[in-house]
């Protein structure tokens, strides 16, 4: 067995696991970054954010389209040629796995494609196709990633029931559709499949989709779902999945009242994700892993283990690949000496459907469990010419600031363009600005980011474009 030894090994090439590499390699390490795939990107942009934001656009185009029937424009019927879809999804995946691949040639970081698991805290075990490598280090990151999670009554893969890769894959448009779990894939993949003409059912165990998120923000999208989807059916769960029938699936579904039997083409099953743990064998080294079953680690991405450091979704949520991003630059610049530490309070989260539903920081749910003080500030879409102009009425834009202080602590957006949006109250809670600071800047109009400095000035009490009586 072949044997190598490198200053930093990275351990997944995702978002995390490349920008932790890259950084690490910029800062004079010798670095190798090993990944299970033939194609760099991990999850993200193999089988997640970029596949699916592609076909989000084309779920957008479709709904503008239709929508503009209103406005005196109608294009018919969409007509779905399936493979130059999924060929222009794929292209642009290959795009972006290139660029990732020529970055990492040009900064002189060695790259291995096998299945990399834990031999001891200092040893990692590379297996490939013909051979394999023991490899050390004096530093390692762990970017392994997570996988979907799954229903356990069902011991054996199904090709009608799907999971978000699989479903991303595109092979057909059946006909109708379960999808189970109301999250942020759930939501994405139902509406991608509904514009293409299947009829979507929606199934959730808890009272409300995208639980967590502040209700206001997510009745726009509900409601727009609601139109679009065959069913929603909230605290719900499936008792079972019969997959013996040739030409559909039988899933049983009960809530308080009822249990029913409903027949499927597809059933996409998106109930969450779990820390890829037992492919790396954490088990064979003594790395903590805490009660939630992530691995254990500090503001400094730093395990328990002085010189092995983990990032992104293997380190628990929020399961996103700018936090993944932040996470990997924080670790490779402590491995490399500097004083860097990652910040929680500002990580922004998006649902890109349409409308897209983003929110940073603390929201309303949050400041009341916990007590906090705040004043809200809302600016309703239906006052912004853009959003008129463009059929968004239904948007707004909600600030949260410090009742003391009126530094601004959190906000949400709904409507076209809120994961976009997003990125100013990001901006405002990292840099501390109070409502005057927002209010004061100058947005340019007619755009929906006038709705930001909108929502400080009705805080201010100068807002122009809303009226409140004075008392």
């Amino acid at each position: 067995m072949d044997k190598k030894h490198f200053q930093v090994v990275v351990v997944g090439s995702g978002p995390g696991g490349y920008a932790a590499a890259f950084r690490a390699s910029d800062l004079g390490k010798e670095v190798l970054l090993i990944d299970r795939d033939a194609n760099l990107g991990g999850v993200c942009l193999n089988r997640g954010c970029i596949p699916s934001k592609s076909l989000l656009h084309i779920s957008k185009t479709i709904l503008d389209a239709h929508n503009l029937e209103e406005a005196g424009v109608s294009f018919g019927k969409p007509v779905v040629d399936l493979k130059k879809v999924r060929d222009h999804k794929n292209s642009i995946v290959k795009k972006l796995n290139l660029g990732i691949e020529q970055m990492a040639k040009a900064r002189g970081v060695k790259t291995i494609q096998g299945n990399a698991s834990f031999q001891s805290n200092n040893k990692i075990i590379i297996k490939m196709d013909k051979n394999s490598i023991l490899v050390t280090f004096d530093n390692c990151i762990i970017a392994a990633g997570s996988s979907s999670a799954g229903l356990s009554f069902l011991k054996a893969k199904h090709p009608r029931i799907l999971t978000s890769k699989t479903a991303l894959d595109l092979k057909e448009i059946p006909e109708s559709m379960l999808i189970v779990g109301g999250g942020v894939i759930g939501l994405e993949l139902g509406q991608v499949y509904s514009s293409l003409g299947t009829k979507v059912d929606l199934v959730e165990f808890l009272p409300e989709i995208a639980s967590g998120v502040d209700r206001d923000l997510i009745k726009p999208l509900e409601r727009d779902l609601k139109k679009q989807f065959r069913s929603i059916m909230t605290s719900t769960r499936v008792l079972d999945i019969d997959t013996s029938l040739k030409d559909k699936i039988l899933v049983i579904l009960e809530n308080e009242t009822t249990k029913q039997k409903k027949p499927y083409k597809s059933v996409l099953l998106a109930v969450g994700r779990q820390p890829n743990l037992e492919t790396i064998k954490t088990q064979n080294t003594d790395i903590k892993i805490n009660k939630e079953g992530f691995v254990k680690v500090n503001e400094q991405q730093r395990t328990n283990i002085e010189n092995i450091f983990a990032i992104g979704d293997i380190v628990g949520n929020p399961m996103l690949a700018h936090k993944a991003t932040h996470e990997g630059k924080v670790a490779a610049e402590v491995i490399c000496g500097l004083p860097s530490a990652f910040d929680k309070r500002a990580i922004p989260n998006v649902i890109y459907t349409e409308p897209e539903v983003a929110w940073v920081g603390i929201t309303e749910n949050e400041a009341k469990k916990n007590r906090i003080e705040y004043d809200k500030a809302e600016f309703p879409w239906a006052a912004s010419g853009r959003a008129i102009s463009t059929g968004s009425v239904t948007g707004k834009t909600k600030l949260l600031f410090n009742k003391e202080t009126k530094r601004i602590i959190g906000g949400g957006v709904v409507g076209t363009g809120a994961g976009d949006l997003v990125t100013e109250i990001t901006l405002g809670i990292e840099l501390g600005a109070d409502a005057e600071d927002i209010g004061l800047t100058i947005h340019p109009h007619p755009t929906t980011s006038e709705t930001i400095s909108g929502a400080a000035e009705v805080l201010e009490g100068t807002v122009t474009d809303l009226y409140f009586p004075k008392k």
